[in-house]
């Protein structure tokens, strides 16, 4: 049997979701044939290096309107309705039974409906036996009725704030958790949490970390490192850099001699500069903008600590198990962040790193002088951390467990959509 699997993305590419791009990558090296669905157009202006090795095909969703499709199909305008009607029309001449199967999707958005039959038309017409979508919001929205309409299977990976967030609604989730043939999260901390709030719809959900290939990350002993502190990633609440900052101005007072650089733009980088010239902090700490991967991984490796004081936002958005960490812990960086979700399987403290508690900038500054001043422990806690990532985070050992899954349920055609909740 052929088997085809289609990614479902709500965008494709993405500069902060390189886990996606290492998740095919890895899957093309093993020989699996894969076609990219993404749900909206391109938004970011950076993207990594490691996009260009993709060789999967990308199709992007043909859009009715310009703009966001309205939520009620009454409302729609003349335009916008005849293109929803036609694609409806052009799903239902490849998937026979499109109309009866089309009373499923009571309930749910115009815009979502219109992807989904644009989807399974596409699915249909290239073969596709499976689809798997990342993140439990409109990508799997769209998947989960797509599946419907056609009959193939579909799975998705559950990641941080598609769970947490202000914003999930709980039938909306339970729905998809239950009719998806499995459900893939990426910590334990998050498999326990769905197991509780949503008691037996997760019992087709299992962790599957993350991973990197260790191939392209070569381990480097920290004993030597300037004292730099290094962190990377979006300049929004969550990464809790205001703390960081903070800790700079402590170290500042308490005469350690650093640098700090902050890679990554976002809607708080003028917040942050405020920040850092009301402290004082200019020939100490600098935002270096969006740097590629490539670039990131010298600045990492070239630092004595990496920061990740990440938070839980005030909209209860917060990270999973963030790629960077991983990949600074494999380069032999070593990490202090927090105890958000998942990160202390990882980030284990007095062990592959150190963990302080969130939002205090002074158990950080302690964190970090720590890794700056003493190179012996550096390089024992940064072994350890190399040694877990080996063990637990290779790349190619994870997602051959993904891609049994696919099998599994491409073989056995497992497809559970419509089941009541």
């Amino acid at each position: 049997m052929s088997i085809r699997i289609g990614y479902v993305l709500k965008r494709y590419p993405r500069y902060s979701e390189t886990f996606v791009v290492n998740e095919i990558l890895a899957h093309e090296a093993a020989g699996l044939d894969i076609e990219i669905f993404a749900l909206r157009p391109l938004c970011d202006t950076h993207f990594q290096n490691i996009i260009s090795q993709v060789r999967a095909p990308v199709s992007y969703i043909r859009r009715p309107i310009q703009g966001r499709v309205s939520e009620s199909l009454n409302s729609l305008a003349p335009t916008a309705a005849s293109y929803f009607w036609a694609e409806l029309q052009e799903a239902s001449k490849v998937i026979p039974d499109f109309w009866p199967k089309l009373a499923f999707a009571q309930g749910e958005q115009a815009s979502t409906v219109y992807q989904a039959a644009w989807l399974a038309r596409e699915a249909r017409i290239k073969g596709i036996t499976h689809l798997h979508a990342h993140f439990g919001t409109v990508a799997t929205s769209v998947a989960r009725l797509a599946s419907h309409f056609t009959g193939i299977p579909y799975t998705f990976t559950a990641h941080a704030k598609d769970i947490f967030h202000e914003t999930v609604e709980f039938e909306d989730m339970q729905r998809k958790l239950q009719d998806a043939a499995s459900v893939v999260t990426v910590s334990d901390y998050n498999l326990k949490y769905l197991h509780n709030t949503y008691n037996l719809a997760t019992k087709q959900v299992q962790r599957i970390y993350n991973g990197l290939d260790l191939r392209q990350l070569q381990y480097s002993s920290p004993a030597e490192r300037p004292p730099l502190i290094i962190s990377v990633g979006r300049l929004i609440e969550k990464k809790g850099l205001s703390i960081l900052i903070d800790a700079c101005a402590i170290l500042k007072q308490r005469n350690y001699q650093f640098q700090c650089q902050i890679v990554g733009t976002g809607s708080l980088e003028l917040t942050l500069r405020q920040q850092i010239i009301d402290l004082e902090l200019q020939s100490i700490v600098e935002i270096v903008g969006p740097r590629p991967q490539n670039e990131v991984f010298q600045l990492v490796q070239k630092s004595a600590v990496f920061a990740a004081p990440y938070v839980i936002g005030k909209d209860g958005n917060r990270d999973g198990l963030p790629t960077v960490l991983l990949e600074a812990m494999a380069l032999g960086t070593p990490c202090v962040s927090t105890d958000v979700t998942g990160i202390p399987e990882l980030v284990r403290d007095g062990e592959t790193g150190l963990i302080v508690p969130q939002h205090d900038a002074e158990q950080l500054a302690i964190a970090l002088g720590q890794f700056i001043t003493n190179s012996a422990l550096r390089v024992k806690l940064s072994t350890q951390a190399r040694q877990l990532i080996e063990s637990e985070f290779d790349i190619h050992r994870n997602t051959a467990i993904l891609r049994k899954l696919f099998l599994t349920h491409t073989a056995s055609g497992t497809r559970k959509v419509g089941a009541k909740t």
